[in-house]
């Protein structure tokens, strides 16, 4: 009877220490190896998780540890993305101080709920204001070397724009970042708004480790189908790292239709090239991407009546799939 008091409570903790089990402590530090994110046992981890909104606007109420959480607990997400607003009224350009404040509180809280985070410089001309870029980068580095939970995402959408030019303001923030951050990966972007990944695969950035490259689309957009797609692949077979730092269930202006058949389609597509990603967006805002109804809840804990399709479709999509 006490053997199998003792085999009863040992069963137990086990299973308490498996529910206990983060994805940071399951995957631990991520690296890039022969063309693909890879985690410390490596293989692909293909962290799923959600954007947070620009941190402006609307979207701004949800950057708190609270709405972190609830995204852990209920989303079951591994990896968050915070979206740093640069250039608009209100963005880091104004504000620097008060937006670096709250994304540090927001990825403290990621790290500390055990998820990955995408630090994202959110602006589409990241050339123009290099200089902030790479201070901020800096001071971020010096806090987060070490912390395999972050993730660097150094220019969220180049415009169309050559590749060169976003490749040399690519290589002087890595550089930055490289002094005092040694192994954390960076992701970079590409032209027309992270779709021209062919044309970077076959000029990528060389002379340092764990670079990736970002990767965007919004499934039901016309625009974002099969010669999308085939960028993408061509990118893949040509060893270019790809993670898909932002894509939406709707069109790229965020609104537009909600086509299911084109979603899964693509969503089948990131499963088999087993693809990281965040889906775009956690704001009230009464948008086709936007995850939550108008009016939801600044602090999370939402019941399903507060979600959108396109929330209610993420959540049971996360859930299914970080089993």
């Amino acid at each position: 009877m006490k053997t199998t008091f003792i085999a009863l409570l040992c069963v137990l903790g086990f299973t308490a220490a498996a529910q206990k089990q983060t994805a940071v402590s399951r995957h631990g530090k991520l690296s890039i190896l022969n063309g693909r994110l890879v985690d410390q046992h490596q293989k692909a981890p293909q962290l799923r998780g959600i954007s947070m909104s620009w941190s402006i606007w609307g979207g701004k109420k949800y950057y708190n540890p609270e709405v972190v959480q609830w995204l852990v607990k209920d989303f079951n997400i591994s990896l968050l993305r915070v979206a740093m607003g640069i250039e608009p009224n209100g963005g880091y350009l104004q504000d620097s101080v008060g937006q670096e404040r709250l994304i540090v509180s927001t990825v403290d809280a990621a790290v500390k709920a055990g998820i990955y985070v995408l630090l994202d410089w959110h602006d589409h001309h990241a050339n123009v204001n290099q200089e902030r870029s790479r201070s901020f980068f800096i001071r971020m580095a010096k806090k987060y070397a070490g912390v395999p939970n972050v993730i660097y995402e150094i220019w969220n959408e180049p415009e169309r724009i050559d590749w060169a030019i976003i490749k040399a303001y690519s290589t002087e923030i890595i550089t930055s970042i490289r002094k005092y951050d040694k192994d954390n990966v960076i992701v970079v972007g590409s032209s027309s708004w992270d779709q021209n990944v062919d044309v970077t695969a076959k000029d990528r950035i060389t002379g340092f480790n764990n670079i990736a490259y970002s990767f965007h689309f919004y499934a039901s957009d016309s625009n974002h189908q099969e010669k999308l797609m085939a960028k993408a692949d061509a990118a893949i077979a040509a060893g270019l790292p790809l993670i898909v730092t932002e894509w939406g269930v709707g069109e790229s202006n965020g609104d537009g239709v909600f086509d299911l058949e084109k979603t899964n389609k693509w969503l089948t597509w990131m499963e088999k090239n087993k693809l990281s990603s965040a889906n775009w967006n956690i704001t009230d805002k009464k948008e086709t991407t936007a995850l939550l109804m108008p009016g939801a809840n600044a602090k999370g804990a939402w019941s399903l009546s507060q979600l959108t399709p396109a929330g209610l479709y993420i959540r049971k999509t996360l859930i299914e799939l970080n089993k």
